[in-house]
């Protein structure tokens, strides 16, 4: 965080004497920020957050700057993948496929490849932790699901969408698909993707609109490992504790990605209002 509260100061043209007489603080504390020596109190955090917002400073970028810096610092392994996952209060023991049960893919070790996505989710945890990992796929079995209304049917089980049509040859073939599978590997719902998909399984826009609306959006890439065997092939490459101070500035971009994938769904709804099936209509048709 030292990186950052500097870098805040910088764009704002300030001396360390200014930016303390700005936060009513001194410029020992600004000093010992910034040398890593201590780490500001909330309120504090809570006045950078609202300087660096009154000002136009994109907090974002430093962030992202300090995600690849240790990256790069951590000098992952060639032959594995570097991927990010977020815990809201950290990872506790071993790797285990433990998260919540109505998730993508069902239970697992969520992990991805864009750091936005869990930066996003454990934004409102104060114990949250950020973890850059790497994994290989070396003797795994995996499962690759293409963004289309297939990949979005997957998901419609995981989260317990098909339940009125459990014991159908359409339920099984969704319950099967992921059988003796060790990774799944399939787009991440991101913020602007989870309203889209929350208005296909609500019957408010079609499969038409939906597919157009993956078209639309580049989702990242997420890995989930569904079998111990897979997470014992995770490896923590760094833990990167997130300040307040960035939490803050993720929750802003959780809710205006959130904010584009309503226009999104909304215009696409528009667009394709009477072209497709609903999501109903895809259940009945089993």
């Amino acid at each position: 965080m030292n990186t950052i509260i500097r870098l805040i100061r910088q764009e704002m043209g300030k001396s360390q004497e200014e930016l303390a007489q700005m936060l009513g603080s001194s410029f020992t504390s600004v000093n010992r920020w910034e040398n890593g020596r201590a780490v500001p109190g909330k309120m504090a955090q809570k006045q950078l957050y609202e300087l660096s917002k009154e000002k136009g400073i994109s907090v974002e970028k430093m962030i992202m700057q300090k995600i690849h810096e240790a990256v790069s610092d951590a000098h992952v392994d060639p032959s594995r993948i570097t991927l990010y996952h977020g815990s809201k209060a950290g990872i506790q023991g071993i790797i285990a496929p433990i998260s919540r049960e109505k998730c993508d893919f069902g239970p697992g070790f969520y992990m991805g490849t864009d750091p936005y996505q869990p930066l996003t989710l454990i934004s409102d945890f104060e114990e949250s932790k950020f973890y850059i990992v790497s994994l290989s796929l070396e003797g795994l079995n995996t499962l690759s699901v293409r963004p289309d209304l297939e990949w979005a049917m997957l998901v419609a089980f995981y989260r317990g969408k098909m339940e009125r049509i459990r014991g159908t040859k359409l339920y099984e073939t969704y319950a099967q698909r992921a059988q003796g599978v060790d990774i799944v590997i399939g787009s991440i719902a991101n913020d602007r993707m989870f309203y889209v998909l929350d208005n296909f399984f609500l019957g408010n826009i079609t499969d038409k609109a939906l597919v157009m609306s993956l078209s639309a959006l580049q989702l990242g890439q997420q890995y989930v490992a569904l079998t111990q065997k897979a997470c014992d092939a995770v490896q923590i490459e760094k833990e990167i504790p997130l300040s307040y101070l960035e939490r803050q500035y993720m929750k802003d971009i959780s809710e205006a990605n959130r904010a584009k994938g309503i226009e999104l769904a909304n215009d696409i709804c528009r667009n394709y209002r009477r072209e497709g099936l609903f999501f109903d209509e895809l259940l009945d048709m089993n």
